[in-house]
């Protein structure tokens, strides 16, 4: 169970596809990028630009989205279902936006599959970029 996460519910188990692996998200403080507590994002938006770590990102598990910044000031974002069986991804780390349900690993710049077993990109999600405040397009 996870504690100490905000009152905007972010706490979500994830539904592992296929066969019940027993996968959920990672306590607050691990190495998982999980979204921000629901007191540092900007009215209105997802969270603040300085809440993505360059190089990494941030997963927004009820909106089902990851939001990267591969280099400074570049932001993109994509689904946070895996392509393969539709589980949740659950960590951005080392450039990698990882599923793991089946070890499939994305790009954080294009979203493009780096490691199998999925075929698929993750789809492009749009974002706005407003100063340093972030919301859905």
């Amino acid at each position: 169970m996870i504690t100490g996460v905000g009152a905007s519910g972010l706490a979500v188990a994830l539904t592992a596809c296929g066969a019940d692996t027993g996968t959920t998200a990672e306590p607050a403080g691990s190495a998982t990028a999980e979204a921000p507590a629901a007191s540092s994002a900007p009215q209105g938006g997802l969270a603040k630009t300085a809440d993505i770590p360059v190089g990494g990102g941030t997963i927004f598990k009820d909106q089902k989205i990851v939001i990267t910044q591969p280099t400074e000031g570049q932001f993109k974002a994509f689904s946070a279902n895996c392509t393969h069986k539709g589980c949740a991804v659950t960590s951005v780390e080392n450039g990698m936006i990882d599923c793991p349900c089946h070890g499939s690993k994305f790009k954080i710049e294009d979203g493009s599959v780096a490691q199998g077993p999925a075929t698929e990109a993750l789809p492009a999600q749009q974002i706005k970029v407003e100063g340093d405040q972030i919301s859905l397009a």
